[in-house]
C-alpha cells in the first residue's frame, strides 16, 4: 500500500475537511456575548422605528386609506424613521445645515459633554459588578460627590489650579466614602448591596436638601432658593474645544478613568483578585483572597468613579449653581451603560457616548419632527431588556446558542453518522 492509499480519507465521506479559520472566528463571534450588546441596541432602534411611525401623525392619516393606496402608508412611514433618525444625527454628530464646519461639529461636542458623566459613573457600575457587587447607589455618591466639590469650589479661595484639583479632589473623596458605607457594611455584617446603596441614596437626597436649604453650607448666600452660588472661576472645569463649544476637561478625566480601570481589572493583581471574587467568593476565600476587604476595597474605587461623575457635573455642566437635581437620573443611567458595556471599560466607554448621542439627539427628534422625546426613553429601556434576554436576540437574528456546533459541523456529523450506519448495514 503505498502512502498515498495510507493518507486517504475512508469511502462514504466519512472525514470532512477542518473548517477554515475564518469559519471558525466568525463562529465565536456570533456565538459569543459581545454581539449581543450590538444586537440589542439595533433590535432597540427597530422597536423604536415602529413606535415612531406609529405615532406620526401623516403615517397615521395615510393608514386610513391604506388599502386605496398603500404606497402612500409606507412612503410616510419612511418619511417618519428616517426623518426621525437623520435629525438624531444631526442632533448628536454633525449638523449638515449648519453654516460651517464649526457649528455643525456642535452637536459632537454637545454628546461627549452629556456622555462624560455616564462614562464615569458607568465605570463605577461597571468594576462592582465585575466584583459580583451591585452598586445601584449612583444617585448618591454623585449628590454626595457634587455637595463636597460643590462646597469647596463656593466657600474655599484658592488659586487656580489648585482650586480645580482641591474640588475635584473632594468630590472624589466624598462619592468614595460615600459607597464605602455600603462595603463596609457588606463586608463585616454581609448586608446586602443593594439594599444599603438603594437606602444611602435616600439619606443623599435628603443630606442635599438640608444642605441646600440651610445658610453658610450649600445655599447662597442672601437666597432662600435651594441652590448653591455659581462656582469659583478658579475652581470650574476649563473648555477643552474653545469657548464656542461647552465641552469641558471632565471628558479628558472621564477618558483617563477609563484608561485606569482597565489597568486595573485587566493589569493589575488588584484587578485580579476583584475578578476572582466575582466568579466565585468562595474558590477565592479558598485560595488566600481576603473577599471582605476586597468587597470594602472595590466599593470604594467604584464610588470615586461615580464622585467622578458628580465633579463633572458641577464643576463643568452646571458651573452656575446646582439644585437638588443635579444627578438627572445619570447615577440610573450608568446602570445601563454598565450593561450595554458588558462592565468592560473599553465596552462602557461606547455605551456612554451611545447614550450621550441619544440625549442629545433626543431634543433634535423632538423639535424638528415632533417626536415624543419619551419614545428615546423607551429604546434605551429595551436596550436593558435585550440585553437581559440573550436567547431572544440569538432567536431574532438567526444566532447560534453559546456552546453549539455550527451548521457546517453538524452536517459532517449527519454523514459521518449517516455512513457508519451504511457500514454497519453492509456487514
Amino acid at each position: 500500500m503505498t502512502a498515498a492509499q495510507t493518507q486517504a480519507p475512508p469511502r462514504g465521506g466519512a472525514e470532512t475537511p477542518p473548517p477554515s479559520r475564518w469559519r471558525e472566528a466568525m463562529h465565536r463571534i456570533v456565538a459569543g456575548n459581545a454581539i449581543i450588546s450590538l444586537l440589542a441596541v439595533v433590535a432597540a432602534i427597530l422597536v423604536g422605528s415602529i413606535m415612531i411611525a406609529a405615532t406620526d401623525d401623516h403615517v397615521q392619516a395615510a393608514a386610513g386609506y391604506f388599502f386605496q393606496r398603500p404606497g402612500d402608508t409606507f412612503s410616510a412611514i419612511g418619511s417618519a424613521v428616517g426623518g426621525a433618525y437623520a435629525a438624531l444625527f444631526r442632533g448628536s454628530i454633525y449638523n449638515f445645515n449648519a453654516d460651517s464646519f464649526a457649528i455643525g461639529i456642535r452637536p459632537l461636542t454637545e454628546t461627549l459633554k452629556f456622555a462624560t458623566p455616564l462614562i464615569a459613573a458607568g465605570l463605577g457600575v461597571g468594576l462592582a459588578f465585575r466584583a459580583g457587587l451591585f452598586n445601584i447607589g449612583g444617585q448618591g455618591q454623585m449628590l454626595m460627590a457634587a455637595a463636597a466639590a460643590g462646597y469647596v469650589a463656593t466657600t474655599w479661595d484658592l488659586p487656580f489650579p489648585l482650586h480645580m484639583i482641591a474640588a475635584i479632589l473632594a468630590g472624589i473623596v466624598a462619592g468614595a466614602i460615600w459607597a464605602g458605607i455600603a462595603g463596609l457594611l457588606k463586608a463585616r455584617t454581609g448586608a446586602h448591596e443593594v439594599i444599603v446603596t438603594i437606602m444611602l441614596n435616600h439619606i443623599a437626597v435628603y443630606l442635599l436638601a438640608w444642605m441646600l436649604a440651610t445658610q453658610g453650607v450649600l445655599q447662597a448666600p442672601g437666597s432662600n432658593n435651594p441652590k448653591t452660588a455659581p462656582m469659583a472661576e478658579s475652581a470650574v472645569l476649563p473648555l477643552i474645544a474653545g469657548p464656542m463649544y461647552k465641552l469641558h476637561l471632565g471628558f479628558l478625566l472621564a477618558l483617563v478613568a477609563v484608561a485606569v480601570t482597565w489597568m486595573i481589572l485587566e493589569r493589575s493583581s488588584l484587578g485580579f483578585r476583584f475578578r476572582a471574587v466575582g466568579i466565585n467568593p468562595a474558590a477565592a476565600r479558598t485560595a488566600g483572597i481576603s473577599v471582605g476587604w476586597s468587597y470594602f476595597l472595590v466599593m470604594v474605587i467604584a464610588g470615586a468613579l461615580v464622585g467622578l461623575a458628580g465633579v463633572s457635573q458641577v464643576l463643568g455642566t452646571e458651573p452656575k449653581g446646582f439644585s437638588g437635581g443635579i444627578d438627572a437620573g445619570i447615577g440610573f443611567d450608568a446602570i445601563t451603560v454598565a450593561l450595554l458595556g458588558r462592565s468592560r471599560p473599553l465596552g462602557i466607554l461606547g455605551a456612554g457616548l451611545l447614550f450621550g448621542a441619544f440625549k442629545t439627539g433626543g431634543f433634535t427628534m423632538q423639535a424638528s419632527q415632533g417626536v415624543p422625546i419619551e419614545i428615546v426613553l423607551v429604546v434605551q429601556s429595551l436596550i436593558v431588556l435585550f440585553i437581559a434576554a440573550p436567547p431572544l436576540v440569538r432567536a431574532m437574528f438567526g444566532l447560534p446558542q453559546p456552546g453549539t456546533s455550527s451548521r457546517r459541523q453538524r452536517r459532517a456529523a449527519q454523514r459521518r453518522a449517516a455512513a457508519a450506519e451504511g457500514k454497519e448495514v453492509s456487514a
